[in-house]
């Protein structure tokens, strides 16, 4: 990889053959482990401007209509965060001079506060080519990561590295977008969609229309970029890319006209009532999962199931596509297709193919169901195979979770082969995660493709498809186990590093499954020191394992007042789910107490409740059964100030590897619905400040 410093350029051709469509990556990670920011991207004539306001691509317009341009989300890694944007360089207008990449922090919080600020861009094969950190931020709320410019009809990358305090507004007006001022100064806004008052939003969703609110701009973005500001966690689908139906505006405030955002298609929240005459009748299914017999069947099924409702659902097939770099465009799938491969042929599960502007962007797919391994050997073949007629990659997908720093299956790349293919992964559990953000909580166009979606989802959980995830907790967990049982475990046992990794794959399908179900982000908290590679963060987590029988794990789910720790230990045969809340900004006490337990009426009755205390001292305690009729009991005797409350809930989960009813994997999942919605979701929602301070307890 090339890295780069502050100022300097690099032509991308001199770097690979493949940088047509590049992938953007910027980074960051936060001791807090709440850190966030967002990725914008400016496309800017040659009088260094924006064409018009169009030109400006953030997240309330994630996307050019004509593929070019593509904020494809953020995803965990191993010490933070990642977003990641998709260039089509090949397709971007002529009269368009550089592509500005940038990020910015909400509410004006400072770049200074996240660690590892990182660009990093990677070409057509996912082969790194550049790199660039940012070592320097104080008081930035906006930074300039780099831009991508033309040289005499060649692209070339420089790292900029240039700080905004002013936020995203000062740095979009620096380009040409016109922000109105009062926009610029709002507690939610930056340059982007102010939520209105609560009343008027719950009036637009109970006359059933929702509510959309233009981006705080002079002149209207297109369509695309109206997005609904109804929650979904409080149930409401949020709208993203709807068209927008005109309604007057507010003569006061030209840039905040309310609009009617046009439903799409979501399933109803409450199921139809059944014509069938008990429930021993079984609704007729497109995609039936009962009669399959073998693990063959089951591949064979799955892969074709998916790929042609990829093929039928553009809004689905784009999303799972877009991450391995496939162009926007029309797509054809295919299965047991045969190649040439020596003297013999090989038949892949699967091939996608997407044309564009005439050029065709072709992946193998391999797929694995009911927990079966990937065989190196055979994505070997895929991989010699796909370099030699020229495609552009191989898609593995199976039950198992990939890890950063680590691939589901090793091969070996033939550096004498020119053609680069890359080799990505995709688990069942992110394809249902997908597919349940579109139908549950996005929607999509038409009926037609909302009940495809639905029809897939109900195969991909059937318990027959053999598509359920992460599901075993592999050889060494039974080992694993007794040696803690036994006290015999010795540190540096390979086997506890492999049990930290199934760990942290469980977590990783945890946040997919209840980030689908919730219709928001879901994403594990990785609390390492700067600079600590996967493979040292997990020894260390091992050697902790082997001391105290524990292992643990975060999780951020957003709009809740805290992060959700998770602790199993293995010793007793419990996991622990708890979070802190911090302590209001006024009022007293008692007051903080009565209103917390008022919020968690209907929570389990052995909830632990402890007050948190400025210092290292220890805070009063007890179950929600003994504080709801003493609530004083949760307020210190002595002169210490509560500074949050942390609630916890232990439950018993079982010691198989995770196939069976009372298995570990799902008590873990068990046990995480059980804290989120009986605790998590009736607390009240924190307001977007720092943390509150402490007061002084009274009796």
């Amino acid at each position: 990889m090339h890295e780069m410093i502050k100022g300097a350029n690099v032509g991308l051709a001199s770097l690979s053959e493949t940088t047509g469509s590049v992938i953007v990556s910027l980074s960051w990670s936060s001791p807090s482990g709440d850190g966030d920011a967002d990725v914008s991207v400016l496309l800017l004539g040659a009088n260094g401007k924006v064409r018009g306001n169009g030109d400006f691509y953030f997240y309330n317009n994630p996307a050019a209509a004509d593929g070019t341009v593509q904020l494809l989300g953020p995803t965990p890694t191993e010490n933070g965060s990642e977003d990641r944007i998709q260039l089509d360089l090949t397709a971007i207008p002529g009269e368009v001079d550089r592509i500005i990449i940038a990020a910015s922090r909400h509410q004006r919080a400072q770049f200074s506060e996240l660690e590892n600020i990182r660009l990093a861009l990677t070409d057509g094969s996912g082969e790194s080519l550049l790199g660039f950190s940012i070592t320097d931020a104080h008081t930035e709320s906006a930074f300039v990561f780099g831009e991508i410019y033309r040289r005499e009809e060649a692209w070339k990358f420089r790292a900029v590295g240039q700080g905004y305090d002013s936020g995203l507004a000062g740095l979009a007006t620096d380009y040409g977008i016109e922000i109105d001022e009062d926009d610029d100064s709002d507690q939610d806004g930056e340059a982007c969609a102010a939520a209105e008052p609560a009343a008027s939003a719950a009036s637009a969703v109970e006359n059933g229309g929702g509510l959309a609110v233009e981006t705080a701009m002079a002149t209207p973005l297109p369509q695309a970029a109206v997005v609904a500001l109804a929650s979904p966690l409080a149930g409401v689908p949020v709208q993203r890319g709807a068209d927008p139906v005109a309604a007057e505006a507010p003569a006061a405030a030209p840039a905040r006209r309310l609009r009617t955002a046009k439903k799409k298609v979501t399933l109803p929240k409450a199921p139809k009532v059944s014509l069938a005459e008990n429930e021993a009748w079984r609704a007729a299914r497109l995609f039936p999962a009962s009669s399959l017999k073998s693990d063959r069947e089951r591949e064979m099924r799955a892969t074709s199931v998916l790929l042609s409702v990829m093929t039928q659902v553009p809004e689905f097939g784009r999303r799972l596509t877009a991450a391995f770099g496939s162009p926007a465009g029309r797509m054809e799938t295919f299965t047991e297709v045969s190649l040439p491969n020596g003297d013999t042929s090989k038949r892949p599960d699967g091939v996608i193919r997407v044309e564009r502007a005439g050029k065709l962007w072709t992946a193998l797919v391999e797929t694995k169901t009911n927990g079966n391994a990937l065989k190196s050997e055979q994505i070997q073949d895929y991989m010699d195979i796909a370099a030699r007629r020229g495609y552009e990659a191989v898609i593995t997908l199976s039950n198992d979770v990939a890890l950063e720093g680590s691939s589901p299956v090793e091969v070996k790349t033939d550096g004498r082969l020119k053609h680069k293919v890359a080799l990505w992964h995709l688990s069942w559990a992110e394809v249902t995660h997908q597919a349940q953000l579109l139908i549950r909580h996005e929607g999509v166009r038409n009926e037609a493709h909302a009940w495809l979606l639905q029809e897939l989802l109900h195969y991909l959980q059937h318990e027959n498809s053999g598509c359920h995830g992460f599901q075993n907790m592999g050889p060494a967990w039974v080992p694993v186990r007794h040696g803690i049982d036994e006290e015999t475990l010795s540190p540096g046992d390979p086997r506890t590093v492999q049990v930290v990794e199934s760990w942290e794959r469980l977590i990783r399908q945890v946040c997919l499954r209840l980030g689908g179900e919730l219709g928001t982000k879901v994403v594990p908290v990785q609390r390492a020191k700067r600079g600590t590679d996967p493979q040292s963060r997990r020894a260390q987590l091992a050697g902790w394992l082997c001391v105290d029988g524990q292992l643990h794990a975060e999780i951020r789910v957003e709009g809740a007042p805290g992060n959700l720790a998770i602790v199993a230990d293995l010793r007793m045969g419990r996991l622990r789910t708890s979070i802190e809340v911090p302590a209001p900004e006024q009022g007293y006490p008692l007051t903080w107490v009565k209103k917390l337990l008022k919020q968690l009426c209907e929570a389990p009755a052995d909830l632990h409740v402890q007050a948190l205390l400025d210092g290292e001292a220890v805070g009063p305690r007890g179950t929600l059964e003994r504080l709801r009729p003493e609530p004083g009991d949760l307020l210190p005797r002595g002169s210490e100030r509560i500074t949050g409350f942390r609630l916890s809930l232990s439950r018993g989960v079982g010691s198989t590897r995770g196939n069976a009813e009372t298995g570990f994997i799902r008590g873990v999942d068990a046990a995480v619905d059980l804290f989120h919605a009986g605790v998590v979701r009736q607390l009240e929602q924190p307001r977007p400040a720092q943390r509150a301070k402490a007061v002084p307890a009274c009796n």
